[in-house]
């Protein structure tokens, strides 16, 4: 994402938001808010933990922009406020019961070529949380392994074999034949 594009007079803006400005934070929420909300929905389960998600991330980022040193873009600051935050509520989280899933991803399996195939969004859900952010932060944001090994207080291996694993998985449950896809190439190597 562009912060740029998305806030046009960013400098001004972030100078302000800096100040304590109300409508220069505004700003930065609004042209933020759906980013992070989907980021969020992707990586928790409910709508409900999402839009926590999204209120605690603008609450850091309201608290702590003054800390912001402007070394990466805004959009990257504000991405790994978002992904911390989300992962947070999966440990705070992780013996309630996650089997109910939100209407919206309830989507039937797809017949294609006689055969009975997946959707790729009930394949994710499929996958444990910590599987299914390690895809969406790298596959879908672009996070490197270093970045995500770093939320999870881990390595960067550990982003990779979470990577395999959950690509591996993805192609199980999606049927998929032969040589692999563009997004789960299976590797020429033994």
């Amino acid at each position: 994402m562009n912060d740029a594009y998305v806030l046009s007079d960013s400098e001004v803006v972030l100078s302000r938001a800096r100040a304590g400005d109300a409508a220069a934070l505004e700003r930065v929420y609004r042209a933020y808010e759906t980013p992070v909300y989907n980021l969020a929905r992707r990586i928790c389960r409910t709508v409900e933990d999402a839009e926590d998600v999204l209120q605690e991330t603008f609450f850091e980022v309201c608290r702590s922009i003054g800390q912001y040193r402007g070394d990466g873009s805004l959009w990257g600051w504000v991405r790994s406020i978002a992904a911390s935050k989300a992962l947070m509520r999966l440990r705070r989280n992780k013996y309630r019961d996650t089997d109910e899933l939100d209407e919206e991803f309830h989507r039937p399996t797809m017949k294609v070529d006689g055969g009975l195939r997946m959707d790729l969004e009930a394949a994710l859900e499929r996958l444990s949380d910590t599987a299914r952010a390690v895809v969406w932060l790298h596959d879908v944001e672009g996070c490197s392994h270093a970045e995500i090994g770093a939320l999870f207080g881990a390595s960067a291996s550990f982003s990779k074999s979470q990577l395999a694993r959950a690509h591996e998985r993805l192609r199980d449950l999606l049927h998929v034949e032969g040589g692999g896809t563009s997004c789960f190439p299976v590797s020429s190597t033994p």
